[in-house]
């Protein structure tokens, strides 16, 4: 099964043209512990600048 992820950090080394995130996995954590209630809790721990 093929997954689209999308992403808008352009500076993030997994950035692809067209907003795509071409990392192999994702991960995504909550801010405030294992729960999250919306979009603003949570952040992706793949980032990793470009060069």
């Amino acid at each position: 099964m093929e997954v689209e992820v999308l992403c808008n950090v352009e500076n993030c080394k997994y950035w692809a043209e067209g907003d795509k995130c071409v990392a192999d996995s994702i991960y995504v954590i909550g801010q405030n512990g294992r729960e999250a209630d919306d979009v603003e809790e949570t952040a992706c721990r793949t980032f990793e600048h470009s060069e």
